[in-house]
């Protein structure tokens, strides 16, 4: 037996019906929920840093020093799920509903297996690490206290990711927001429980996180294993890996986790310049002030996720044309909806950093932070180019071509810039930001011109 058998007949669910629509109202119907999944996903770290913050600057540079490896595991975890979710769309628009229950069960094993694997592996390397990255003192207490708490529920990560994705692969945006917005409900509410009434400081947040995993996943595997009302189907009795189905995961998987580990080193290695130039303080603005930039850039990783399956199913079913107007019409819709909230974020900066210093003790990251966000907003109207290009790139099977756009942005542009600007010619804090920013806008020509260049090449082949 080799993973799922589910019968012929199964009938399509309202969510299959969408993906299989009309393409620009499709990108609507799953970017809306997902939207609002992602916002509540982020807020798994943003809570901790908005709570977190009260208790000073060594406490929220904790959270900081710890950002790099948790978005490492978040990598693996979603390039996983985007491998999986992207398959499953694809087999959809094939119309084998037996071959994507068969993908769903290989990445709920794999996704287990990859997050218990991770956690032992961080467990281990992370006080090491986090020196290396120039936490020190209190801060390095810290820091290694509330990643090892953190690190221990990524099992929970894992399967989350990867129960969301099988029902964003097949249309059912709505269940997976639920799940997503579930738990980063639970965080918002736990986070001061645990930080200040049970005074378990940075510890607490820590833990709070790990229960709103618990949250999600829970959802997750009563949708999936028990009230079992889904197009995909599982069967784990008897199983054996396929390795062509393991190699149709792999190819957008893989590549998608190392892309969004080079996002992870990117932060990595930004952060050491961060901290040679600007010490703990400028380590503390820049986390605070890319968790709003996140906030902002939100509506574009819901709508990549719609992009991946829209793109997907019309990949799978060979409707070339339905592919190039999902994406087309995703990424005006984006820019614009950026362009919007750039505007709201230079406007009204000195209102947003409250969020982030409103105790005495972080009240002198004003300034630093308001600069930060009146020179890194540039990046907002850049991002849909690169999150949607990936997501079309993902949704048809090509992960590598994903993987080298990805690598172009964090490697190739924005590190070395912000290490010209900020250290060689001594800018400081500010260099670093304007470096990041001539980045972002110097890989759009790079990335747009590939993209058409293969949904041109893609048309032509039909």
């Amino acid at each position: 037996m080799r993973g799922a058998v589910i019968p012929a007949d199964r009938k399509p669910t309202e969510g299959v019906k969408i993906l299989l629509g009309d393409p620009r109202k499709a990108i609507v119907r799953l970017s809306i929920p997902m939207v609002v999944a992602m916002s509540f996903q982020t807020l798994y770290n943003l809570a901790d840093a908005i709570w977190v913050s009260g208790r000073g600057p060594d406490s929220l540079s904790a959270v900081g020093f710890t950002f790099p490896f948790f978005f490492l595991a978040m990598a693996l975890a979603n390039g996983i799920s985007i491998g999986g979710g992207a398959a499953i769309s694809r087999r959809i628009g094939a119309a084998d509903p037996a071959g994507a229950g068969r993908v769903a069960t290989h990445s709920v094993v794999c996704s287990v297996a990859a997050g218990v694997l991770t956690s032992a592996v961080l467990l281990l390397a992370l006080p090491g690490a986090l020196a290396y990255m120039g936490a020190a003192g209190e801060a390095l207490r810290l820091s290694v206290l509330y990643s090892r708490i953190l690190v221990s529920g990524l099992p929970l990560l894992f399967f989350n990711a990867t129960a969301v994705a099988i029902l964003r692969g097949e249309g059912d945006a709505k269940r997976a927001m639920a799940a997503m917005a579930a738990g980063g409900l639970a965080n918002i509410l736990l986070d001061p429980v645990f930080i200040y009434s049970l005074d378990m400081g940075v510890a607490g947040a820590a833990v709070a996180t790990v229960l709103s995993m618990f949250v999600s996943s829970a959802l997750g595997f009563y949708w999936l294993f028990v009230q079992k009302k889904t197009y995909v189907g599982f069967r784990f009795r008897g199983f054996r890996f396929d390795w062509g189905i393991l190699r149709d995961i792999g190819r957008v998987g893989l590549p998608a986790s190392v892309a969004q580990m080079s996002m992870s080193l990117m932060a990595f290695l930004v952060t050491t310049i961060i901290a040679k130039v600007g010490g703990t303080t400028g380590v503390a603005v820049y986390t605070s002030g890319w968790r709003i930039v996140s906030i902002a850039t939100l509506p574009m990783l819901g709508v990549a996720s719609a992009v991946t399956a829209v793109t997907g199913a019309a990949f799978g079913a060979s409707e070339y044309g339905k592919v190039r107007s999902a994406y087309v019409y995703a990424l005006k819709a984006g820019v614009a909806v950026e362009l919007v909230l750039a505007a709201i974020m230079v406007a009204f900066a000195p209102q947003i950093t409250w969020i982030f210093t409103w105790s005495e003790e972080s009240g002198a990251l004003v300034p630093e932070l308001v600069t930060f966000l009146r020179v890194l907003w540039i990046i907002l109207p850049t991002t849909p180019f690169g999150m949607l290009s990936s997501g079309l790139f993902q949704g048809t099977g090509k992960g590598v071509f994903a993987l080298s756009a990805t690598l172009i942005r964090t490697i190739v542009f924005t590190v070395p810039f912000a290490w010209l600007l900020g250290v060689h010619c001594g800018w400081g804090l500010q260099g670093v930001w304007i470096g990041m920013a001539a980045a972002a806008v110097a890989y759009i020509p790079v990335v747009f011109g590939w993209a058409l260049l293969y949904l041109r090449r893609l048309q032509s082949s039909a």
